[in-house]
C-alpha cells in the first residue's frame, strides 16, 4: 500500500477518534483539538451510503439533497434526501437483479442529473466499483474505460445541444465483449432502439423494492476508478477507496468553504471529474448538505447563466474553474451585475492556478469584495483539497491568486534538483508531501508499478505532485505550474505560469498559454499562445506591450520569443489547457499527440497547426 512508503504511519495525524456515523457502536469521544482537527476512521467496516443518505433521512427526511439545474434555463428540480435514498435503493436492487455484485465494475456515461448521482450511490451501496465517464467522450475513449456494465441515457443535453449518448455506447460495446448489460434511462422524449444487452432502467426501477441493505465494506475496498489522461496515450485508472476518501472529501468541503447547515453549495463541475465526485456528490452529501447539479454551460443561453442561477437558487458557495471565469470576464461586468448575488458567502477556484486579473474580477465584481475567495490546489490523486487559504484564523489575510495554507494533515515540502529538502522561506522547488493522508489514491488500476514510478520514485519517501511551487517569505505556498511546464532559459528556471500571469494583466488578453521549446542558444525559449478579446485592433502593438509587461514584471530573459494569436486554446472538457499538445505542435511532433480523448474540440488542433 502507498502509505508503507512513508517514513511514519499514515494514521498518525488522524489517530484520535472524535465521531462516527457508521452503524457501529462508536460514539463521540471528546472535542477535536483546537490546533488539529481529527476524525474517526472506522478501520474494519464502512457503510458509505449510510453516511451520505440514511443518517440524514433519519434526522431530516425532507431536507433538500440535490438541486438539479437542468440545461433548460429556469427548470430546476429539487430532490430530498428521502427521495434520493429511494432512487438509490431502487437502482441498487435493479443492478443486483441483473447479477451485479460486490467488486463488479460499472461505467456511468450520463449527463449530470439526480439519476447519475443515484447511480454512483447505488454502486457504492452494493459494493460495485463505479467509473464515471464524462458524457462527451468518444466511443473509442469509452471503450477503454468500461468492463462489466454501463448505465447511460438515451441522449444528453448540454448548451442547447443534443448529445447521442446511447449511440456512443452502442459503438463502444462492439469492442467490449465483457459488457453484459447496458442500462438505458430516458433524458429526452426521443425513443432509442433497444438491443439485446439493453435494459430499460426506469421500467425496472419502478418494479424494484425501495429498500436495499447496504453491503458491508472494508475501509480499503475500492469505491471508484477515475481515468486521467497521460502523455503516453494510455489513460490512468486512479483508484480511490471507501472510508479515507469519504472522510477527506467531507472534511475539506466543510472547512475550506465554511459550509454551514442550510447553505446551498454550488459546484459547477461535471461529475465525470474528481471535482464533481468530491464536491458535487460525496463531500456535500456526507455533510447533509444541499448540492447543485449543473447540467449546462456558463454561456447558455447567455453569459449570465451562472449569476441568474445564483440569484434564483440563492447559492451560498460557488466553486468554478479559472477557465470559465476568464471566459466570462471577456463578456464584461454587465452580465454579473444584472443579477442579485447577495446570497454568496464563499467563492472558490479549482483546476489550475488562477491568474491575478481573473482573481480580482471574481473577487471584486462577482463577490462584490465581501466574499471569501479560496484558490484551491489539489489533484485527482489527492481525493480532495490539499492547499487553500481557508480554514485559518477568521480574519487572516488571503493573498490574491495564491493557494497559501496546507489543509489539516498535509505536510508539504519543496525539493531541489538533487532531491534535497529546501529549508526556509522565499524558495522554489518541486512540491512534495511528506506523509500520506486519508484521501490519497491507493493505486492505478492493474498497474501498481506505474503508480509507484509516477508518484513515489522521483523523490523516495515522498509523494511527488508533479507541480512546482514557491514558498513565500511568510511561508505560504504559490503553485507555479506543472514541473514539465518549468522552462530553463539561459540557466534561469521559471514556471510558464509566471509568464502567463504577467501577460494576462493586459486588458485585451483574457487567455494565455506559454510552453517551452528547444532554443539553439538559450537552451529553451518561451512560446506564447494568446487569445484576444473580440474587436481588438493593432495586434502587433498588443504583442509589443505584452513583451514589455513580461520584461517589467519578471525579467527580459522571460520575454517570449514568439507570440501567436489564436481563436481558441486546446482544453479538456473540464476546462484545463492541454499544454503538452501545444508543446508537440511547436516542436513539430503533431503526428504523435498521445492521448487526446479529453480534448474538448479536435478542430482547435487543426487551427493551431
Amino acid at each position: 500500500p502507498p502509505w508503507r512508503l512513508s517514513r511514519q504511519g499514515w494514521l498518525r495525524p488522524w489517530a484520535t477518534l472524535s465521531s462516527c456515523t457508521c452503524p457501529c457502536s462508536l460514539q463521540e469521544r471528546g472535542k477535536p483539538s483546537e490546533e488539529f482537527l481529527v476524525f474517526v476512521l472506522c478501520l474494519n467496516l464502512c457503510f458509505l451510503t449510510v453516511n451520505c443518505l440514511d443518517q440524514h433521512v433519519e434526522k431530516s427526511p425532507n431536507r433538500v439533497a440535490l438541486i438539479w439545474e437542468r440545461d433548460e434555463p429556469g427548470t430546476a428540480v429539487h430532490v430530498t434526501y428521502r427521495e434520493l435514498l429511494d432512487l438509490t435503493c431502487r437502482l441498487a436492487n435493479t443492478l443486483k437483479k441483473y447479477g451485479i455484485q460486490k467488486g463488479d465494475k460499472v461505467a456511468i456515461y450520463m449527463s449530470v442529473s439526480p439519476l447519475s448521482v443515484a447511480a454512483m450511490l447505488a454502486c457504492a451501496r452494493i459494493g460495485a466499483v463505479h467509473t464515471v465517464v464524462f458524457a462527451g467522450f468518444s466511443s473509442e475513449s469509452l471503450a477503454g474505460r468500461i468492463m462489466d456494465s454501463v448505465i447511460t441515457y438515451n441522449q444528453g443535453v448540454r448548451g442547447g445541444r443534443i448529445i447521442e449518448l446511447k449511440m456512443t455506447v452502442d459503438e463502444a460495446v462492439k469492442n467490449c465483449p465483457s459488457v453484459k448489460h447496458v442500462f438505458v434511462a430516458q433524458r429526452t422524449d426521443n425513443k432509442t432502439q433497444m438491443g439485446d444487452l439493453d435494459v430499460p432502467l426506469e421500467e425496472e426501477m419502478a418494479k424494484a423494492a425501495s429498500v436495499c441493505t447496504p453491503e458491508s465494506m472494508d475501509s480499503e475496498d475500492m469505491l471508484f476508478m477515475l481515468y486521467t489522461s497521460g502523455s503516453t496515450g494510455k489513460p490512468k485508472g486512479i483508484v480511490h477507496t471507501q472510508a479515507g476518501y469519504l472522510l477527506y472529501a467531507a472534511l475539506t468541503h466543510k472547512y475550506v468553504f465554511d459550509y454551514r447547515q442550510g447553505d446551498v453549495f454550488g459546484c459547477v463541475a461535471d461529475i465525470g471529474w474528481i471535482t464533481g465526485h468530491s464536491y458535487v456528490v460525496y463531500g456535500p452529501l456526507c455533510n447533509g448538505g444541499t448540492t447543485v447539479l449543473f447540467e449546462s454551460t456558463p454561456v447558455y443561453p447567455d453569459p449570465g447563466r451562472y449569476w441568474e442561477m445564483v440569484q434564483r437558487l440563492k447559492i451560498n458557495q460557488f466553486y468554478g474553474a479559472p477557465t470559465a471565469i476568464r471566459l466570462l470576464l471577456n463578456y464584461g461586468d454587465k452580465w454579473v451585475k444584472k443579477y442579485d448575488r447577495s446570497s454568496l458567502k464563499t467563492l472558490g477556484s479549482v483546476g489550475e492556478p488562477i491568474n491575478n486579473e481573473a482573481w480580482q474580477w471574481f473577487y471584486h465584481v462577482v463577490g462584490e469584495g465581501r466574499c471569501t475567495l479560496v484558490d484551491t490546489w489539489w489533484q485527482t490523486e489527492t481525493g480532495g483539497i490539499c492547499i487553500a487559504p481557508r480554514p485559518s484564523e477568521e480574519k487572516a489575510d488571503i493573498i490574491p491568486a495564491m493557494a497559501m495554507r496546507p489543509f489539516f494533515g498535509i505536510f508539504p515540502v519543496l525539493m531541489d534538483e538533487n532531491g534535497r529538502v529546501l529549508e526556509g522561506n522565499d524558495v522554489s522547488g518541486a512540491l512534495c508531501i511528506t506523509e500520506p493522508w486519508p484521501g490519497l489514491a491507493r493505486t492505478i488500476y492493474r498497474d501498481h508499478q506505474r503508480f509507484v514510478d509516477t508518484y513515489f520514485k522521483a523523490y523516495p519517501g515522498y509523494y511527488f505532485t508533479g507541480d512546482g511551487a514557491y514558498r513565500t517569505k511568510e511561508g505560504y505556498y504559490q503553485i507555479t505550474g506543472r514541473m514539465d511546464d518549468v522552462i530553463n532559459i539561459s540557466g534561469h528556471r521559471l514556471g510558464t505560469a509566471e509568464i502567463e500571469d504577467a501577460m494576462a494583466d493586459h486588458p485585451d488578453v483574457p487567455e494565455t498559454a506559454v510552453i517551452g521549446y528547444p532554443h539553439e542558444i538559450k537552451g529553451e525559449g518561451a512560446f506564447a499562445f494568446i487569445v484576444l478579446k473580440e474587436q481588438t485592433a493593432h495586434i502587433d502593438h498588443v504583442k509589443e506591450e505584452l513583451k514589455t509587461i513580461v520584461a517589467t514584471k519578471i525579467a527580459k530573459y522571460a520575454v517570449p520569443d514568439h507570440i501567436l494569436v489564436v481563436k481558441r486554446l486546446p482544453k479538456t472538457r473540464s476546462g484545463k489547457i492541454m499544454r503538452r499538445l501545444l508543446r508537440k505542435v511547436v516542436t513539430e511532433q503533431s503526428s504523435n499527440m498521445g492521448d487526446v480523448t479529453t480534448l474538448d474540440d479536435p478542430n482547435v488542433l487543426e487551427g493551431l497547426l
